[in-house]
């Protein structure tokens, strides 16, 4: 397992420290805990049948999106059932529910939200925070999310801060090389905004533009009342 490393300033903030913790076991997961950490990815390559899978959504309801609350114990069935478009994507739906089960475990949750949906477009262009505890990411095909490193942004650009100047040119950050992205198939939880202790120190993060005439599948799962 990899860890990259970064400290950023505030002169109104006490000194904040975040890392990114990186490795092909999904283990990694549990570096979330860890104070200094604010994204924990598992590298991954996606399986035939799971690719396969996708193909077959893509090429049969290239508009899909379906929004759940699930368990551990029937999120496979609640994807089955949820329309004919995933009765032929058995993989698909087996790969979602052994996350749904991951993530519940390690944040010893009894159910989640989780939402599957085809993107044809930058649903969050610009880079942001958001105000969740802890969100888990996953993109099936197309453009996988972006984020930035923590000492590698001015936290006084988000939002208004950016004096409606587009992210490359209101000083958020300072080159394109500071960008890092994830793959397809890698699957990372965001601490957010609302992680106890957190605050002034989210994941900054976007979504990748999505070329004219390809589609993006993203999962994700968050924590439900």
């Amino acid at each position: 397992m990899s860890v990259v490393s970064y400290v950023s300033s505030d002169i109104q903030e006490q000194v904040k420290s975040r890392k990114a913790a990186i490795s092909h076991h999904p283990s990694v997961f549990t570096e979330i805990y860890q104070e200094d950490v604010n994204i924990a990815i598992w590298q991954r390559d996606l399986s035939n049948e799971v690719d396969n899978c996708v193909q077959k959504l893509l090429d049969t309801n290239s508009n899909y999106e379906k929004t759940l609350v699930v368990k551990p114990n029937d999120a496979y069935t609640k994807l089955i059932q949820a329309d004919s478009t995933l009765q032929n994507a058995q993989a698909l739906c087996q790969d979602i529910a052994e996350l749904v089960d991951m993530y519940c475990l390690l944040y010893e949750l009894k159910q989640v939200g989780l939402r599957l949906a085809t993107l044809d477009r930058a649903m969050c262009p610009r880079f942001h925070v958001d105000r969740v505890p802890c969100r888990l990411v996953c993109t099936y095909h197309g453009g996988a999310s972006e984020w930035l490193s923590h000492d590698k942004v001015d936290r006084s650009k988000l939002g208004k801060g950016n004096n409606g100047l587009v992210d490359e040119k209101s000083g958020l950050y300072q080159s394109e090389q500071d960008i890092n992205q994830l793959k397809v198939g890698d699957v990372a939880m965001l601490k957010g905004e609302l992680w106890h202790g957190n605050e002034n120190a989210g994941l900054v993060h976007r979504s990748p533009q999505v070329p004219a005439g390809e589609k993006r599948l993203l999962l994700t799962l968050d924590f439900v009342d």
